[in-house]
């Protein structure tokens, strides 16, 4: 599964810090289980998150509302909760320490997060509490079936590729990251990350079917994202991908874009718009649901790692650079960040504050747009 040097540092920088400064190798993503083993406190598909008062100020790479409360991952394991809209934080049990890369939830109470090893993390109390419920070497597994029986059934050459990369999956051993997740019931949900993998469950994660013979993806471009828009879902990845399904997995088609280079994010709203982001600050928006795009202006050359939208509709931007933009057409706007960081995730809390997530922990931004007080550990 050798990739070009570009996708190599592509998936590094989205793995470790997402964006930092010169795409670090990202923690364990090429290191096999075995050597994995051999690191002084054990195997971290086995260790618990360890607690730490500075768990706040760590790499933290995602964040999502579960109800009313703020959750947000990173690496070692780290899950803080917050129940005042970010102004304090505790940190969660969880039964692993690899870097979590994403986090999503169906209701206020259940919800899942992923990250390197394979690992997919399930809750069931509102993130208190977090048991595993897949892993990369089963994941693995879970591909090499499908492979094998797409080969059986008449494959082409691309079905033939797929057999062979899932043969050297299995061979790795739990040595993939899932990169995003996303739950739209509490039964039905998507992981997507490196290599193209991308998997399916219908009953909450007690099983988990691969799709990856449902896109046209045959040398498993990376996918980053997931956006559901109510009647589609999209993925974003590697080189310019983009795919939109509208049955939830069961096909995927895909969407020609302008742009050859990684794309990590995409928004969609009904009726058709589309904005995508990713790489040296490139955005691209369709007003007819792919058909055609715009360029968007970014300011300057710097990664835009993450979105959201507000109440009121707004979309928001974050970047590598510590900036927070605001679409305003084809421009995005630089509005003032109290606590610039090279950010990786950003939501709406429920009282119109916004929580970014960085490589120096959470920074808050008042719903008036003032500077907020630092978040701080109970």
């Amino acid at each position: 599964m050798s990739q070009p040097l570009h996708t190599r540092r592509a998936l590094q920088a989205r793995t470790l810090v997402r964006w930092c400064a010169g795409g670090a190798l990202a923690l364990g993503l090429a290191l096999p289980l075995a050597a994995r083993a051999a690191i002084p406190g054990g195997d971290p598909l086995s260790q618990a998150a360890p607690h730490s008062e500075r768990a706040l100020a760590s790499v933290l790479l995602g964040v999502t509302r579960a109800g009313d409360r703020l959750v947000a991952v990173g690496e070692r394991g780290v899950i803080l909760l917050s129940d005042d809209q970010g102004r304090q934080w505790r940190q969660a049990s969880v039964p692993v320490s690899v870097t979590l890369t994403a986090v999503s939830f169906a209701t206020p109470q259940l919800g899942w997060a992923v990250g390197h090893a394979g690992v997919v993390l399930h809750t069931e109390d509102g993130g208190q509490h977090w048991q595993r419920q897949l892993e990369g070497a089963h994941a693995a597994q879970l591909e090499l079936a499908s492979a094998q029986a797409a080969a059986q059934a008449g494959g082409d050459e691309a079905a033939t590729r797929r057999l062979r990369d899932a043969q050297r999956m299995v061979s790795e051993g739990a040595d993939k990251p899932w990169l995003d997740v996303h739950f739209w019931s509490p039964r039905e949900g998507l992981v997507v990350g490196a290599y193209g993998n991308i998997l399916r469950t219908q009953d909450g994660g007690r099983s988990w079917e691969s799709l990856r013979g449902h896109m046209s993806n045959p040398r498993g471009r990376h996918l980053y994202a997931i956006q559901d828009s109510g009647d589609a879902l999209y993925l974003a990845g590697e080189q310019g991908q983009l795919f939109r399904s509208r049955d939830h997995g069961g096909h995927f088609e895909t969407l020609a874009t302008p742009y050859a280079g990684t794309l990590f994010g995409v928004q969609a709203r009904a009726g058709g718009e589309l904005l995508v982001f990713g790489l040296r600050g490139n955005a691209l928006r369709s007003s007819d649901d792919g058909l055609s795009w715009e360029k968007v202006e970014a300011g300057q050359p710097t990664t835009l790692t993450a979105a959201t939208r507000r109440a009121d509709g707004r979309l928001l931007l974050v970047d590598e650079a510590g900036r927070l933009l605001l679409q305003n057409g084809a421009t995005l706007q630089p509005l003032r960040v109290p606590q610039p960081s090279s950010f990786t995730g950003i939501v709406a809390a429920a009282d119109g504050s916004l929580v970014l997530t960085g490589v120096r922990g959470i920074t808050r931004i008042a719903a008036d747009g003032g500077s907020a007080p630092s978040p701080s550990a109970p």
